[in-house]
């Protein structure tokens, strides 16, 4: 079992973490063995709701895992070992969750573990991706520089993120403004008109009929459409964190036109960066593709990569059995590829593959930010007009039927 421990250290410092042992007594010895003074422990396998909750929507900003990932990569530079240097970010990093994970994470590795093996265990802190690559480093003994490469990696998602949250801010206020107000409209003001239409015998317009319609149901059952909407997103988000939900997503990402172009590149940097890395540490093609399939973290690619790795060792070369995929891979990359096996300089064919769609990937993102505003704001101007059309039509009619009435 798992146990969550608060304890001090014999200097008098403060130390929280996790241990395993089969009992709290078990645990409990094994933090005095390491000359800690148990001040708590409790047992950590327990699943609330709240802490599943927590799992959606906490865990550790882009930022810290860009300064832990740079600070690794630069104490295993300086030929600290890997425990060392797990030890020295542990006493540095801020933030509680990865401090923990962290001090777990050396803890495993004094046992015994790896520390691909290790960082697993700490699946909610460190992504599929950066595991997996971690993983291929320990194949080619290149730990220090694949740290630097998952700094820079993570470091230009984070760019990316803040340059789509900064673009998005705007709109969402709109949006939401929008929204408050088209709910007043809908919930409040529309009933209160229904009764003065329905004595005139003006003929209420179908839409105006809809929002009729819409804000009496949404005010006599808006509870229970609240909860509804709670439970249905729950349910979506345990199905997505199974693996056939997993592969329904990873499908998603091919599928959809706009989100193609911004996932296809970005996949594609992640396999010839991986590729790159493993060919160039002496690790045979075949044994690549099935490293890489991991580290690409698409259960697609995967299935994809593992079919090309037995295709090659079957005797297909490299590029033939990409080509055979060209939804997945576009047909510059089997190209290329063909003439880095025809020069004897794959690995360096795979970098210039990883520059040219992270360019691909950074122009497509930029547009698509560019256009995210003034999309939005046309399409809630579109909505304000039927909004109101809604509101303005039926009310003319109304006002024309008295006239002619008088």
């Amino acid at each position: 079992m798992k146990y969550r421990y608060q304890a001090k250290t014999k200097e008098g410092e403060d130390q929280v973490g996790f241990v395993e042992a089969g009992t709290q007594d078990a645990a409990v010895s094994i933090l005095t063995g390491h000359e800690l003074f148990v001040l708590k422990i409790e047992s950590a396998d327990k699943s609330h709701w709240y802490d599943r909750l927590g799992s959606y929507f906490g865990g550790v900003k882009r930022e810290d895992m860009v300064i832990f990932s740079r600070q690794l990569s630069t104490l295993l530079d300086a030929r600290l070992s890997l425990n060392k240097a797990l030890k020295t970010l542990e006493a540095q990093t801020e933030n509680t969750a990865l401090r923990e994970a962290v001090f777990e994470i050396s803890q495993d590795i004094d046992a015994g573990l790896s520390f691909s093996q290790a960082l697993e265990r700490q699946g909610d802190i460190f992504s599929g991706f950066f595991i997996s690559m971690v993983r291929s480093a320990e194949v080619t003994g290149n730990l220090d520089k694949v740290a630097g490469f998952l700094a820079d990696y993570i470091e230009r998602e984070a760019v990316i993120a803040t340059k789509a949250r900064s673009a998005l801010i705007y709109p969402a206020v709109v949006i939401a403004l929008f929204g408050i107000v088209g709910a007043l409209l809908v919930t409040v003001v529309f009933p209160q008109l229904e009764p003065v239409f329905r004595e005139s015998g003006v003929k209420v317009p179908a839409l105006t009929q809809v929002l009729l319609s819409s804000g009496t149901f949404f005010r006599d059952w808006w509870p229970v459409i609240l909860i509804a909407l709670a439970v249905l997103s729950g349910i979506f988000l345990d199905y997505a964190r199974t693996s056939e939900g997993q592969a329904l997503v990873d499908e998603a990402k091919i599928r959809l036109p706009i989100v193609r172009k911004i996932y296809l590149p970005l996949t594609i940097t992640r396999f010839s960066n991986a590729s790159n890395m493993l060919i160039r540490g002496g690790v045979p093609v075949a044994q690549a593709m099935e490293i890489v399939g991991d580290t690409v973290d698409n259960t697609l690619y995967r299935d994809i990569l593992h079919d090309i790795s037995q295709d090659i060792r079957e005797g297909l070369p490299l590029s033939s059995a990409i080509a055979k995929h060209p939804d997945h891979f576009p047909a510059l990359v089997s190209q290329m590829i063909a003439v880095g096996e025809t020069t004897g300089q794959l690995d360096q064919i795979m970098s210039r593959i990883s520059t040219f769609y992270n360019r691909e990937a950074d122009t497509v993102i930029n547009n698509l930010v560019d256009l995210i505003q003034p999309a939005v704001m046309v399409v809630i101007g579109i909505m304000i007009a039927f909004l109101f059309a809604a509101v303005l039509v039926p009310l003319y009619k109304l006002t024309g039927a008295m006239g002619n009435g008088g």
